[in-house]
């Protein structure tokens, strides 16, 4: 028999009997939207599991980070990274704000910090960086050239959901941190996604915004979008949130087996565990080096025809796209570490229902090269 596919991620599905009563609680109390009961207990549910005061749901995490940089009225240019999913510099772009690309750490995939100060200029209002695959940025660095430049950083936290450092939570760091609760993502709400503030003053001027800028009946006071979490949505990760850390667990035991199985593999190069981090397993790239015996994507191709779906994320690099390529900031000699990782990087599939036996097979086919 014809093994089944395996994909690189799959959302997490609590029994369907659990959600049957948010359902019903929602159809008797006939609120579907519009901040009503679930949306009110998700958001007090993840400030307690985030260890966060203030965070604001939406109905997904790009209108999130557009709605991020309106909050914080970034205008001109901001830095950000060439290594992440399209949405991080379309966010920008939706503002009328021109991307500045800077080359990342070769060992985090990260923003490098090492780098942004020379591509700051008169016209440059923030940082956008990204925690890539859940690992953090140089929060410390990036937060001492934003202090120094009095620039904004709001971190795009779509794959850091519960990850701690040192300091807690890493939802705490810069200005904003935005989050993702898309379908394939440690936690999810369908689609949905959130920001976390630092204080009530900016949720509220959030909030406004999310709901087309509307502060009363008779009110508006900004040029807000429709970016409401559904009640279906909400109490769906009310639901989540319940099983969530069984879910990171059961990651953290599939990223441990492939750490372990793959480590010694010639050409095949695992990005170093981050130090004192709580993590959440969200993804595990592996990097397909020039001494591995096939190029990246003929390893791609072949774990396809074996029904195994892997992803070269993030390639190509955002740079590479027509609506970003004619920057000079996108130009590949300036991003010669993202360029490598794009050309090299690997996502394995790591869900919580991946069975032993189908991540073997993985392991095994990465193994006969």
């Amino acid at each position: 028999m014809k093994n089944l596919p395996v994909y690189v991620t799959q959302p997490h599905l609590p029994p369907l009997e659990e959600f049957i009563p948010y359902l019903k609680e929602i159809w008797d109390s006939k609120i579907l939207t519009n901040g009503g009961p679930c949306h009110q207990q998700l958001e007090a549910a993840l400030c307690d599991y985030l260890g966060v005061k203030h965070i604001s749901l939406f109905t997904n995490g790009t209108i999130a980070l557009v709605t991020a940089l309106q909050a914080l009225r970034m205008t001109g240019e901001v830095i950000t990274t060439p290594y992440s999913f399209v949405a991080t510099a379309h966010s920008l772009l939706w503002n009328g704000i021109k991307p500045v690309f800077v080359d990342v750490d070769p060992d985090t995939l990260n923003l490098d910090p090492a780098k942004i100060e020379s591509a700051i200029t008169p016209q440059t209002t923030g940082i956008l960086p990204v925690h890539c695959y859940g690992v953090p940025c140089d929060v410390g660095a990036i937060q001492k050239i934003a202090d120094r430049y009095n620039l904004k950083v709001i971190y795009d936290a779509a794959h850091a959901f519960g990850v701690k450092d040192s300091a807690g939570s890493l939802l705490k760091h810069g200005d904003l941190a935005v989050l993702s609760f898309h379908a394939t993502k440690v936690f999810n709400t369908f689609e949905g996604g959130a920001i976390v503030s630092p204080d009530a003053k900016t949720k509220q001027r959030i909030d406004y915004l999310k709901n087309f800028g509307i502060a009363d009946e008779t009110t508006v006071v900004g040029p807000g979008i429709n970016g409401k979490m559904s009640e279906i949505n909400a109490a769906f990760g009310l639901l989540q949130l319940k099983h969530v850390d069984g879910a990171i667990e059961k990651r953290m035991a599939i990223a441990q087996r492939y750490r372990l199985a793959l480590s010694e593999i010639p050409g095949i190069r695992l990005l170093p565990e981050p130090v004192d981090v709580h993590q959440n397993c969200a993804y595990f790239p592996i990097l397909v080096t020039e001494s591995y015996p096939i190029a990246r994507d003929a390893l791609y191709e072949k774990l396809r025809t074996e029904n195994i779906y892997t992803r070269r994320y993030f390639y190509p690099l955002i740079s590479d796209f027509p609506m970003y390529r004619g920057l000079q900031s996108a130009q590949p000699d300036r991003l010669p570490i993202a360029s490598k990782a794009s050309a090299q990087v690997l996502c394995l599939p790591i869900y919580p229902a991946l069975t032993i036996e189908d991540q073997d097979r993985v392991i095994d086919l990465i193994r006969k090269k």
